[in-house]
């Protein structure tokens, strides 16, 4: 069954473009899966032409999380991530922390 992921992980911390980057990456592996991710990195353009304090952000990722299936957590310390993560298990919903755990899912 294919599902909505959410895509957690460092953005901040280390190079934000990189991150990005990565998270983008991640996301075309999962959507390679047959699953639909949610990368919240992409607000950075957002943020660029209006900026926005760091707790509206996690207020922002924490309600769309809600209506996710999954959370794929990306390898890299991040508070913010390891906050979705401990948000996602409060809500019951499932958490990757590797591509590889992902199934394909189906159309």
């Amino acid at each position: 069954m294919s599902e909505v992921i959410y895509v957690s992980g460092p953005y901040s911390k280390g190079d934000v473009c990189e991150n990005i980057r990565n998270a983008c990456l991640a996301g075309d592996e999962i959507l390679q899966r047959g699953h639909t991710p949610f990368i919240p990195h992409l607000t950075h353009l957002w943020h660029l032409i209006s900026p926005k304090p760091y707790i509206e952000w996690m207020r922002i990722d924490v309600k769309l999380l809600s209506g996710c299936d999954a959370l794929l957590r990306l390898p890299g310390e991040s508070n913010g991530a390891d906050l979705e993560v401990d948000t996602a298990r409060a809500l019951g919903i499932k958490v990757y922390s590797s591509i590889e755990e992902i199934e394909n899912g189906g159309s």
